[in-house]
């Protein structure tokens, strides 16, 4: 007669079990060990054995050098004891409902936003839907170039730019790349780049990280004394509305830059743009920004799309991917990269452009 096959249930045979494993079997389900770590006491025993250790203690003995080991118990602050996960998130729940959530006016380039729930679970949550980075063979993905080219579209509507990219990582690096540009239009004679003092931090922080990896010098001050002559000058960067929310209007400064020989570049909220005038009615030569305001969650800092906008002359110079309309063999409509000649993956060491992520797909 055939042995009788284990039973799935645990407690189907219960009173063949030793008292001791009852009890494990009744202990809380949901601790860390039980949840996450897989090898049984058994698997701990084979292996031990297979490496020549005798415990777990004997096995850190031998593979964690004394200095470096902590021989005080493990403890969290607050919590005395140890807790399973749902009573430690129970009790870190209680600390947090004590906080007092305020609205917050710094700004920089941040805003809160209003996220749809059906957004959130069905878009943001969807890895189905969401990915940073454009598939290697783009036009087989006609909704997602779509996607991006609605992006292109609407950025170069309120910049009031003819010519927008897929977007960037985020602000800071667009004002980067922006200089890069600036520097490029130059052919690399001029080798100075004046940034606002007006601007968020973080982007004066990555530009003069960008300006010191090209040999360029960054000056930093109020926009009344960028000289492009004097100080040599590749491009001017100003931030519309400034990083404390101050509206002005720029047009003769643009136009001042500009008979100094530099490039315009203007950081400007997009959602902003809806309402004041846009960057390229203002004359401006570059407009980049962030799309965090359109609905994007803080998320701790990003990651945010950012947009990149320019006029045509400057197409073979501009970061990031672009995506153009174009017939398919019977005629109809299609969506490919176009001017891929300009991308890394053609021409690397001569690409003036390294940015394959289209952030916007956020």
């Amino acid at each position: 007669m055939a042995a009788p096959r284990p039973s799935r249930y645990p407690f189907a045979a219960m009173t063949d079990v030793p008292k001791g494993d009852v009890h494990e079997l009744l202990e809380p389900s949901d601790d860390f060990a039980r949840r996450h770590l897989g090898p049984d006491q058994h698997d701990v025993t084979v292996m031990l054995a297979e490496i020549g250790a005798g415990s777990l203690d004997e096995l850190i003995e031998q593979t964690i050098p004394a200095e470096i080991r902590n021989r005080e118990p493990l403890r969290l602050s607050g919590l005395p004891t140890p807790l399973g996960e749902s009573a430690a998130l129970e009790r870190l729940r209680a600390h947090a409902s004590r906080n007092r959530v305020l609205r917050s006016c710094i700004g920089m380039g941040y805003s809160d936003t209003l996220v749809p729930p059906v957004i959130q679970r069905n878009v943001l949550e969807n890895p189905g839907w969401y990915t940073q980075y454009t598939p290697y063979q783009a036009e087989i993905s006609q909704g997602r170039l779509e996607a991006l080219l609605n992006f292109q579209t609407m950025v170069a509507d309120l910049t009031a730019l003819p010519l927008a990219n897929a977007s960037l990582l985020d602000e800071a690096t667009a004002a980067a790349e922006a200089m890069a540009l600036c520097f490029g239009v130059a052919r690399q004679q001029r080798r100075g780049f004046f940034v606002s003092e007006d601007c968020h931090p973080q982007t004066i922080g990555v530009v003069r990280t960008r300006a010191e990896s090209m040999g360029l010098r960054l000056h930093v001050g109020p926009l009344e004394s960028a000289d492009p002559a004097a100080m040599d000058l590749c491009g001017v960067l100003a931030q519309y509305p400034t990083t404390d929310g101050r509206l002005f209007d720029p047009r003769a400064l643009i136009e001042r830059v500009q008979r100094g020989g530099a490039l315009a570049v203007v950081a400007a909220d997009l959602l902003a743009l809806t309402l004041i005038a846009p960057p390229g009615e203002l004359g401006a030569d570059v407009a980049v920004g962030s799309t965090q305001r359109f609905g994007v969650p803080l998320g701790a800092g990003g990651p945010h799309a950012a947009y990149f906008a320019t006029r045509e002359i400057h197409a073979r110079r501009m970061p990031g991917r672009l995506v153009g309309v174009s017939r398919d063999i019977h005629g109809k409509p299609a969506y490919r990269l176009a001017i891929q000649t300009r991308e890394q993956h053609i021409r690397r060491d001569k690409a003036t452009s390294n940015i394959c992520t289209a952030q916007v797909l956020l």
